[in-house]
């Protein structure tokens, strides 16, 4: 099940994002809970951080980890900072 332990094992960990031919490597820089909202599971953000200077539009995109495995996750830019693009994405 994926949530916020599940993606806690793979903190600060390369991601492979597929962009057809190519990949873009992601580092997870941060998995953090969100407030509860009453749901069935604790909702959570994770932050990843991309060297490229190319801001990629946010979409659901597939990634690949050493620990994780393959999945797919929606991101999106949210900024940038003295090591690159950081992406968001949110599960509630």
């Amino acid at each position: 099940m994926m949530d916020l332990h599940w993606f806690s094992r793979a903190a600060n960990q390369e991601f492979d994002l597929s962009l057809g031919e190519t990949a873009l490597a992601l580092t997870l820089v941060e998995v953090a809970p969100l407030p509860h909202g009453g749901g069935l599971r604790q909702p959570f953000s994770l932050i990843f951080r991309g060297a490229s200077a190319v801001v990629l539009p946010q979409k659901l995109y597939a990634l690949s980890n050493a620990t994780l495995g393959k999945l797919s996750v929606f991101l999106v830019p949210i900024g940038r900072d003295n090591a690159g693009v950081l992406y968001q994405a949110v599960f509630n």
